[in-house]
């Protein structure tokens, strides 16, 4: 198994950034990487439960993953399990992702998004680029409230 981690450091206070990684209007604006669309999402991570999206790219590719919301601890920790979808709808196989904040004093918050239990290094590394991509998009949104 493989994993994956990235921390930032974000300019806004830490009940700011958990409303951008939990609420959907935030989301929406963060969520897949590069210039990712989401045409079909139900993103709401402010409670256990399902959660799905499908990310669109430039070219109308689409792409479906889905999971499960296991931990929602405001405004310091969300969990959700992970799993990429065929073109037959079918779930593959499934990942955690953990993504921790925590106050630093100052205005600012520490944010580290750790993704766990991927099938492959390749995989890992397929990941950790789009959510690099995803976060710097984050960064942005923090940046400019």
């Amino acid at each position: 198994m493989a994993e994956l981690k990235i921390e930032r450091q974000l300019k806004a206070p830490i009940k700011k950034v958990f409303d951008f990684v939990t609420k959907v209007e935030f989301q929406v604006k963060w969520w897949g990487p590069g210039t990712m669309s989401l045409p079909d999402q139900s993103l709401d991570m402010t409670a256990s439960g399902p959660w799905h999206c499908v990310m669109m790219n430039d070219e109308g590719q689409r792409y479906k993953v889905s999971g499960q919301v296991t931990k929602v601890e405001p405004p310091h920790m969300l969990g959700f399990t992970w799993a990429w979808h065929d073109d037959a709808d079918k779930r593959g196989d499934e990942s955690h992702v953990m993504i921790s904040l925590s106050d630093n004093g100052d205005g600012t918050t520490a944010f580290t998004l750790h993704h766990m239990q991927l099938a492959t290094e390749e995989l890992a590394a397929n990941h950790n680029q789009g959510w690099t991509s995803s976060v710097a998009k984050l960064e942005a949104l923090a940046n400019s409230n």
